[in-house]
């Protein structure tokens, strides 16, 4: 009798794992998937600078050293004294506190300002069953929603709940970093709903939003 009740017992255990596995090993999997990517879905309160910013540099009491300068396609900027500075990437406090600190080898403690006068660096692509597919520069952050309205909305035969958000990441150290394009899933009715994971997430300059 205990042989056939620790044998009956093995086969419910057998066929409770049956039925749980493939749920443990789907949220195992999601998992995986969004250690791939980070979204913002409240807009970031910086924003990174990019090539063809245009920057006004101001040093107190230096009008020699201030002026306006825009971000060239390798990412760097040229002031005087202190040469080629990197920009891209860093939100103007940052870049200001970089001037300053190289600024102190040649001025006693000077007193720098980055004002970030045009944005061109921030641009989406929307391609797919959109009314009108391409690249969308924009001077502000916009959502997954907003770029699909940007693009005219939704063709007739989209496939609304397919749709992913192409973006490259970087993985790595800093100095050692690689380039990695990430899929990110978009459920336009689950955003309407509310439900949607990861939701209606911010887009980040670069972002391709397909509707297949």
């Amino acid at each position: 009798m205990m042989v056939m009740a620790g044998s009956k017992h093995r086969r419910r255990t057998f066929l409770i794992w049956i039925l749980v596995a493939p749920v443990v090993l789907g949220v195992v999997g999601c998992a995986e998937t969004r250690r791939d990517y980070e979204v913002d879905l409240i807009a970031p309160s910086e924003f990174p600078l990019g090539p063809e910013d245009v920057l006004k540099v101001t040093v107190w009491k230096s009008q020699d050293l201030s002026g306006e300068v825009t971000i060239r396609p390798d990412g760097t900027i040229t002031l005087p004294l202190i040469g080629d500075v990197p920009a891209a990437g860093l939100p103007a406090n940052v870049l200001a506190k970089r001037i300053t600190d190289r600024l102190t080898e040649y001025i006693s403690a000077p007193i720098v300002t980055v004002q970030v006068k045009e944005v061109n660096s921030y641009f989406i692509y929307v391609l797919g069953e959109v009314v009108k597919p391409g690249k969308y520069p924009l001077k502000s952050y916009a959502n997954v929603m907003q770029g699909i309205s940007l693009a005219g909305g939704f063709a007739p035969f989209a496939s609304k709940n397919k749709i992913k958000v192409l973006r490259n990441v970087s993985i790595g150290s800093e100095g050692h970093e690689k380039k990695r394009q990430v899929e990110i899933p978009v459920h336009y009715d689950d955003i309407l709903k509310g439900t949607a994971v990861p939701g209606n997430f911010f887009l980040r300059s670069g972002d391709v939003i397909v509707v297949p």
